[in-house]
């Protein structure tokens, strides 16, 4: 069965996903503290297009990440469309909007969703070519947009703005 993505405005859901934010952000640190907690994805992008979920970055030290994932399946779901490794696991559940969390080992190849969503709020030019993508697949085929947005990131990640964003 096919599944279709649809995008608005992230002003849309700003209120509303800031304080579902700031909701499950104090609810992870209070039982994770060692962690960090970031607001990621295209709903923290002012002015970004997103489908009007809250994502969140989960950063925990390697040897804390087994207790990390315990305790994170307690509140949440694993995401079982996404892969797990020793150092990624992703969980989902709804609130008053859908939440996915993503736990991250600081330093690991996937530890870069928050630098990504600095790099997208801090350039405007890059969003909006992001944004342009999405209107290309809003209200078509979502895994052929998941495909094309996959190919979009690793093209920023290998740019050279975003390798001197990393050097700052």
């Amino acid at each position: 069965m096919v599944e279709y993505v649809y995008f608005a405005p992230e002003s849309v859901f700003r209120e509303k996903a800031e304080k579902v934010f700031a909701k499950h952000r104090k609810l992870i640190l209070k039982r994770l503290p060692q962690s960090e907690v970031h607001y990621i994805g295209s709903t923290a992008v002012k002015g970004s297009l997103t489908k009007g979920d809250v994502d969140l970055q989960v950063r925990i030290d390697q040897q804390d990440f087994p207790e990390a994932k315990k305790v994170l399946q307690e509140i949440y779901a694993i995401n079982e469309g996404s892969y797990q490794t020793s150092f990624f696991c992703a969980f989902e559940t709804e609130d008053q909007l859908p939440i996915g969390v993503q736990l991250t080992v600081n330093g690991s190849e996937v530890d870069h969703f928050w630098k990504t969503t600095r790099f997208l709020q801090e350039n405007p030019s890059c969003n909006e070519a992001y944004n342009q993508l999405k209107r290309q697949f809003n209200g078509k085929d979502m895994e052929n947009y998941r495909d094309a947005k996959a190919e979009f990131l690793a093209e920023v990640l290998a740019s050279e703005a975003y390798q001197n964003f990393l050097l700052r």
